[in-house]
């Protein structure tokens, strides 16, 4: 799945987003405890602190019986059948910086000026989430963020 740092979260960090744009990635997943995709989207939304109101816009699911996948995965439908999944729930926040609108996609100068000016526990927090997302999601963002700030991933 395409994946980059592009969105800027409350407390200052920027996470990473599903980046249509960007080259896929290996990422991480986990089964959730959910009898419908209905529930895990509740469950999802709730955890990642999205307003109930946005839920649909910015959970996104998918289910064996829709067939296309979303177009930012297009092997969804095959990734699925290989681990036995008929439903996959995902957060599909846009990306954000700095009062933009939804959906602006910084570039990776705009992203590392805007890490390099935080200051005090904004910083940290964005310093620890850079430094513990996977070593997986080798980004271009990431790369020019950790040769500008040296935040390297933390060793496992």
């Amino acid at each position: 799945m395409p994946v980059e740092f592009l969105r800027q979260s409350k407390d200052g960090r920027m996470t990473l987003v599903i980046d249509e744009g960007g080259p896929p990635l290996r990422v991480l997943w986990a089964l959730m405890e959910a009898t419908n995709v209905e529930d895990a989207r509740r469950a999802l939304g709730m955890r990642e602190g999205i307003p109930e109101k946005n839920w649909l816009k910015y959970v996104g699911a998918w289910q064996r019986q829709d067939h296309a996948p979303p177009t930012a995965m297009p092997t969804l439908d095959q990734w699925a059948q290989s681990c036995g999944v008929d439903s996959v729930v995902w957060t599909a926040l846009p990306p954000k910086l700095d009062g933009r609108p939804n959906g602006y996609r910084a570039s990776a100068d705009e992203v590392t000026a805007y890490l390099t000016g935080l200051e005090g526990r904004a910083r940290d927090l964005a310093e620890q989430y850079v430094r513990n997302a996977p070593r997986q999601i080798d980004t271009p963002y990431r790369r020019r963020i950790e040769t500008a700030l040296h935040w390297s991933p933390q060793a496992n």
